[in-house]
């Protein structure tokens, strides 16, 4: 029995109040390129106006990605070449979707709930997990700004320029363009400094490129064997690409630049140019120290002492690069430093603000903002001085901070995918069945991958049951049963989310009078049938963009069950050991042993 129902035209009403917590949050969209005011609902109808709309929208991801491309980045990615020539190019590609999916989440979190990530774990989950979920943050945060600043140090050592200057002078420029008290003085900054990335275009044609190479290397392969060193440059990779910060800083950026719902294609789009700029650009590092260190002593050779300094010295002297390479990768170095810098040292200030409830927006000036401010700015000195100490081992500590966030990047990616599908706070912007997948099959990647790091720490090559280390037949063997094992979890799963959709049918059922789950199916299908499928469309799109997260306050907190707390205090305890494992490893790798 079909029930025919008719759905009456609505328009969709926003919460009375929403969860913006900070006022300089809300008003005229001000990009660097152009403003688009509050209540604009004007039709792009032209490409013109799409464009420009998009210019003013672009930002957010355009940094988080470029910014990506950092001091670490850059070294990491050189190692590589210099290692390994292309044969590690094939990563990248496997990390577009993960860099697009976690990414995607955080924009839509950003524009619908108009509160930082930070702010929303703590008032959904309470602090117990806020503070789970940012206290490796902190550490992980303040480490990786301290490589910038080692960044820096490598880039004008390359010009003479001794660090006791090129620090503080790199700290205050950046404190300056911060405390402007302008959001769009400070994002005009960045885009020049990504303007400056464009040296990579003639870095990458000095070298001489050979494409037939550079397109072998999209191939998945193994060069040597997949062995501890080369899995332990891989979660470098991963780390190094697809990072903690990223989280936190896009989504408070997204919030402070003002972006709704009702701009969230253009917000997307913003991403999309921000992916392909940073995966173009390491694919660039790649082959300048594949081609230009080839042939030459510095070829495969990374050792203890190589960094991002020694690369730019190495290219220099290559008779298939010569000085105007070596000076082009250390002014690369230095803008990827700086906008590194930048970029995190915003996550973490912005993540400070939403923690003890501050504001926290760069359309405040100091004096209104006091606390946000000093906050980057010790962050800032705390970083440059531990940069000054004498015997500061620098290399190491660039890839350990590599390492680590691709460690703790699962932890990050669990409490993205709870939010997203928290409808209270989505409502219809909560993860489709798709995006789920998607998201179990990339938090389950990067479990592997943490797992693999410290399975290659607890049995180095000399340990008792692996005296010859983890051979690649028995990493493929592990790599194999975890895929297996990671599908039977998402097939339960699965099936559990369905059993569930079932038992809130029949409890409609119930409700209609006794109806059973199909009947109440075909009343929705039904309904839907009555409209055409543009007024559907219609109807969908206007719920979307007028949609936003009530107070935060006045909804109640989703209650997790005993088997996900258990899965959750699992997953803090096993960060922890990996965490002290990823130590063991930079001090062996420091003391040789």
């Amino acid at each position: 029995m079909a029930f025919k129902m008719t759905r009456p035209t609505r328009k969709t009403v926003a919460p009375a109040s929403s969860a913006v917590a900070d006022t300089a949050h809300e008003g005229d969209i001000v990009g660097a390129l152009g403003t688009i005011k509050q209540h604009d609902h004007g039709a792009r109808r032209s490409f013109w106006q799409r464009l420009r709309t998009f210019l003013v929208i672009m930002g957010p991801g355009l940094v988080v990605m470029v910014g990506d491309n950092d001091a670490g980045g850059v070294q990491t990615y050189a190692q590589a070449g210099q290692q390994h020539g292309t044969g590690l190019m094939w990563t990248l590609l496997l990390l577009v979707p993960v860099l697009y999916v976690n990414q995607e989440m955080v924009v839509r979190l950003g524009a619908v709930a108009r509160v930082g990530h930070a702010k929303l774990i703590f008032q959904r989950f309470g602090k117990f997990w806020g503070a789970f979920s940012v206290a490796d943050l902190f550490l992980l945060n303040t480490l990786t700004i301290i490589t910038e600043f080692i960044g820096v140090t490598y880039a004008l050592r390359y010009f003479g320029i001794p660090d006791y200057l090129s620090v503080p002078a790199a700290a205050v420029l950046l404190f300056t363009v911060v405390a402007g008290g302008s959001f769009r003085r400070w994002e005009r900054f960045l885009f020049v400094l990504i303007a400056a990335n464009l040296v990579l275009v003639p870095l990458a044609i000095m070298v001489g490129p050979d494409l037939g190479r550079i397109g072998g290397g999209f191939l998945p392969q193994l060069p040597g064997g997949l062995n501890s060193d080369l899995l332990l440059l891989v979660v470098s990779i991963v780390g190094t690409t697809v990072a903690p910060w990223q989280l936190f800083f896009q989504q408070s950026n997204v919030v402070d630049k003002r972006i709704t719902p009702r701009w969230m294609r253009y917000s997307k789009a913003d991403l999309w140019a921000g992916i392909v700029i940073v995966v173009l650009g390491a694919v660039a590092i790649m082959a300048v120290t594949a081609f230009g260190l080839a042939g030459t002593g510095a070829a495969g050779n990374w050792g203890d002492n190589s960094n991002a300094g020694t690369v730019a010295s190495a290219l220099a002297s290559s008779p298939h690069a010569g000085h105007v390479v070596g000076t082009l990768f250390a002014v690369l170095l230095l803008d990827a430093s700086l906008i590194g810098a930048n970029a995190v040292g915003l996550a973490t200030t912005y993540t400070l603000g939403d923690v003890f409830k501050k504001r926290h927006s760069l359309h405040w000036k100091i004096s209104q903002a006091p606390g946000f401010f000093i906050g980057y700015g010790v962050v800032l000195a705390v970083s440059a001085g531990v940069v000054l100490i004498p015997g500061f081992n620098a290399g190491l500590i660039t890839q350990g901070v590599q390492i680590l966030a691709g460690v703790l990047l699962p932890s990050a990616t669990v409490f993205l995918v709870l939010l997203c599908n928290d409808k209270a706070v989505l409502g219809p912007w909560v993860n489709t069945v798709r995006q789920n997948i998607a998201a179990g099959i990339i938090v389950w990647a990067l479990v592997l991958l943490s797992l693999a790091m410290t399975a290659s720490t607890l049995f180095p090559k000399g340990s008792a049951w692996f005296p010859d280390g983890i051979s690649s037949a028995q990493w493929v063997a592990f790599f194999t049963v975890g895929a297996g094992v990671g599908a039977l979890g998402g097939l339960a799963v699965l099936l559990a989310s369905r059993v569930k959709a079932r038992k809130e049918a029949a409890a409609t059922a119930r409700c209609l009078g006794g109806l059973d789950p199909e009947q109440v199916e075909d009343i929705d299908e039904d309904a839907q049938d009555a409209l055409s499928r543009t007024e559907r469309h219609a109807l969908l799109r206007a719920d979307r963009d007028t949609w936003q997260t009530p107070a935060l306050d006045t909804l109640p907190r989703p209650v997790f069950s005993p088997l996900r707390k258990a899965g959750m205090l699992a997953l803090r305890g096993y960060l922890a050991i990996a965490v002290v494992l990823v130590v063991i490893t930079i001090v062996q790798m420091a003391t040789g042993g």
